[in-house]
């Protein structure tokens, strides 16, 4: 016969096992299940606005990774992989999106950027993106011939041109161009040639020499070390930027509309009206006249004209001529023993 002590055990030990089984369950539901925090998600903005110095980029912090951002913004290097060791912003806290200023640029230069978060962590990178900053801004540089003169220059569209007319007296290897101021041996050499204006040096300064267009084509180089004498196809493109059509820059005599005035300067060095005139492009176009075959001056305050090396026959090449009382600008087919202006295109 049982003792009531031996009939218990049964229900104690039951007992038991349901407490432990309760209790097991309540451990489960109390486990901790949040994962560790990580480094933040961030993505890099497009970069824009690139200067000579500075350029414009950002990003966008999509997750803190579990902690707070404490810092963002955007690191660069000349190195494909910019961290936070390099050069950096610092752009505000917290997830979202921000803008980066960045400064302290080296022109012509490549650079790799990308945006960076911070927390307790580490920090995240968003995707690499590369630039390369604008070149220096060559608008106030100059260039000198083989004389020594000195020429400002200036940018027009993607082409770089002399703001005044050639004065050199040399080719580019030092042999000299004959200075010509007999009428008749003017019409009749068929070489290289200079002159003054009225063969008088007193027009040199301001509008610098005129030449036949045998200097122009000589093998030696009028222009000097990087430039060249424009072409055909160079005046064509600076009258393309400026606004004319392919059919006008194509076509002979007058063309376009206000294309001449915006290269014309606006000074009384022009005879008046000096119809058109802005000078907007900076070129300072000046009326040096021109000297004809038979030897005579003429046009000195009322036009300008240029020569391009581009043939137009055997005894004809292109030129370009600017008028007091035009705006536009004239392409003509000129004798090669005129005595035109030279501008210089760089190379």
């Amino acid at each position: 016969m049982l003792t009531r002590t031996a009939q218990a055990m049964p229900l104690l030990l039951t007992a038991l096992i349901l407490v432990l089984a309760a209790g097991c369950g309540s451990d489960d539901k109390g486990t901790n299940t949040q994962t560790d925090p990580t480094v933040p998600a961030v993505t890099t903005s497009t970069v824009s606005d690139i200067t000579e110095t500075t350029a414009e980029c950002g990003g966008n912090v999509t997750s803190d990774g579990g902690a707070t951002v404490t810092a963002r913004g955007v690191c660069r290097s000349t190195d494909p992989t910019p961290s936070i060791a390099d050069s950096k912003t610092t752009d505000g806290t917290g997830t979202g999106g921000f803008t980066s200023s960045i400064t302290g640029l080296t022109a012509n230069t490549p650079y790799y950027v990308r945006a960076y978060a911070t927390n307790d962590v580490g920090t995240g990178y968003g995707v690499v993106r590369s630039f390369t900053t604008e070149p220096p801004d060559e608008r106030d540089s100059t260039v000198t011939d083989i004389d020594g003169n000195v020429y400002h220059t200036v940018k027009i569209g993607d082409q770089w041109w002399m703001v005044e007319n050639l004065k050199v007296t040399r080719y580019r290897n030092g042999d000299p161009i004959s200075h010509v101021t007999d009428n008749s041996t003017w019409g009749s050499q068929a070489a290289g040639a200079w002159c003054n204006y009225n063969n008088d040096t007193n027009y040199v300064s301001t509008y610098g020499r005129l030449y036949n267009w045998y200097a122009v084509a000589d093998t030696r180089n009028i222009a000097p070390e990087g430039w060249r004498v424009p072409t055909d196809e160079d005046w064509k493109q600076l009258e393309t930027y400026l606004g004319m059509s392919q059919a006008q820059t194509d076509a002979s005599s007058w063309r376009g509309t206000d294309e001449g005035g915006r290269l014309k300067d606006t000074t009384t060095l022009w005879s008046s009206p000096n119809t058109g005139a802005t000078n907007e492009t900076g070129f300072t176009a000046l009326s040096g006249g021109y000297r004809f075959r038979g030897g005579g001056f003429y046009g000195i305050s009322y036009g300008a004209g240029f020569w391009s090396a581009t043939e137009e026959s055997s005894g004809n090449a292109w030129t370009r001529y600017l008028g007091n009382d035009f705006s536009q600008v004239s392409r003509n087919s000129l004798d090669k023993y005129y005595g035109y202006s030279v501008r210089c295109v760089r190379d």
